[in-house]
């Protein structure tokens, strides 16, 4: 479906950097096979392999990878998401990584009436090739941020996450033995639940009563200046971003261009940032469109700050009281969407990457994504994320207003999906955690202590 010598290194005539061998963490400069460059200064910098910001004073900006390959190549040698190492930022493989899968389905395209709409699926279904053991997206940012630190790196990883995330790096950690602090509201432990128990090298901390998302985010940045621990940075993380970017290149690997439109639910945005950064460099190679995909990208009602700031026109975020913005968090179906601030403003954020993709913000309540869900399963015999139904739920609204051409070719994204066809597979093994805090809690010192103590 893609030009031939996309296929191998070996057709293309590349060789292997030693630096991607397995095991490999040759850390010279000269051997990488990429730099960082600031989106607003050009700044280009050697990568350390934990470096989140531009170190040059100005408005904030998100780094991005400027790799030595500009040529889409994949190496059919390896597994998973290293398939594209070439295009991560990467020192070295680990072990237990799986990677995305794009299939075309021609029951969704009668649905939808697109005869061109392809998913990409992120998540467990065997019978599919889809076996991310979490059911997220989120693994294929886990491996590439661990792929990127160095191996003799002994300091503590510290993960903010509403869930999905948290299972992600729990499992990732767990199987290589990186020690590795995820700190989750209450809520989101429910999906922290493993083929097998965790190693004893991941901790887990959760915040309980009223808290969410931004509290889980503002307790995680204090620890992370503690002596011994760092944070793995979020969508800052240029190894996170061009992790979750391996969607789109599978797409594109499989489809044989880039998808006209891209649609795909968001709470932060990364993986929506992602997606954009990866169709920038495909359409660099030349072989796969000069066209950026539309990115159609949705929230959950009533919690929709990032729809409300692009609709009403401003390149700003909309501040959401915070009692007000918990409120609304209770009342979505899809909590992974409920970041309270994400990345809309920065430089090559959200509201640029809409902007420059032509793109849109669009919404769907809880008994939308409901229908939507059980289509998709009714379709295609497997249960999907809320946060899938919710992507799916605004393309058929999209599709049922005549909104997209019909010969479009148009990519979903279900970001997560097979939870409860893993629980009938496999024994789960719930994971617990060894401190809880309240609100209350957050901002004391002798929180931190306890929390160090855990790594003693």
């Amino acid at each position: 479906m893609f030009p031939q010598d996309v296929k191998s290194n070996v057709l293309t005539g590349h060789r292997m950097s030693p630096i991607l061998g397995t095991g490999s963490t040759q850390d010279s400069p000269a051997s990488l096979h990429y730099k960082l460059s600031c989106n607003v200064c050009g700044a280009n910098y050697h990568d350390n392999g934990l470096m989140l910001d531009c170190a040059n004073v100005h408005d904030p900006s998100l780094l991005v990878t400027d790799y030595v390959d500009k040529r889409f190549s994949i190496n059919e040698e390896a597994e998973g998401i290293y398939r594209y190492e070439r295009w991560l930022p990467i020192r070295r493989r680990i072990p237990g990584s799986y990677g995305p899968v794009t299939y075309r389905s021609k029951r969704l395209s009668r649905l939808t009436g697109l005869p061109n709409l392809w998913i990409a699926f992120n998540g467990y279904w065997p019978e599919k090739g889809a076996h991310l053991e979490t059911a997220s997206f989120k693994e294929l940012e886990a491996h590439t941020v661990l792929s990127r630190v160095a191996e003799h790196n002994e300091g503590i990883l510290v993960i903010a996450s509403a869930g999905n995330t948290a299972a992600a790096f729990a499992r990732a950690c767990s199987v290589n033995h990186i020690a590795c602090l995820i700190i989750v509201p209450t809520w989101g432990l429910q999906k922290m639940r493993f083929c097998e128990p965790l190693d004893s090298c991941v901790k887990i901390v959760s915040l309980t009563g009223s808290t969410d998302y931004y509290d889980v985010i503002t307790m995680a940045e204090r620890v992370a200046r503690l002596q011994a621990f760092y944070p793995e940075g979020g969508v800052r993380n240029v190894a996170r971003r061009d992790g979750l970017g391996t969607t789109l290149l599978n797409a594109a690997e499989t489809i044989g261009q880039l998808p006209d439109f891209y649609f795909q639910a968001i709470g932060s945005g990364a993986g929506a940032i992602a997606a954009h950064e990866a169709g920038k460099r495909l359409i660099k190679d030349g072989r796969f469109g000069h066209t950026l995909p539309r990115l159609m990208l949705s929230q959950n009602l009533p919690f929709v700050p990032i729809y409300l700031s692009w609709k009403s026109l401003r390149h700003e975020l909309i501040e959401v009281n915070s009692e007000d913005g918990k409120e609304q968090i209770k009342q979505i179906g899809a909590h992974v969407l409920s970041n309270r601030r994400p990345p809309y403003a920065v430089r090559g954020g959200v509201c640029d990457i809409l902007r420059a993709s032509r793109g849109d913000m669009l919404v769907a309540d809880n008994l939308e994504a409901q229908d939507a869900s059980r289509l998709f399963e009714e379709s295609e015999g497997i249960d999907i994320d809320p946060a899938g139904a919710v992507a799916f739920a605004t393309l058929l609204k999209v599709a049922r207003c005549d909104q997209i051409e019909r010969d479009a070719h148009v990519l979903l994204h279900i970001t997560g999906g097979g939870w409860r066809r893993r629980s009938l597979d496999h024994r789960l093994v719930s994971a617990h955690p060894e401190l809880q805090f309240d609100e209350t809690q957050i901002l004391a010192q002798e929180t931190l202590d306890k929390v160090a103590g855990l790594f003693c």
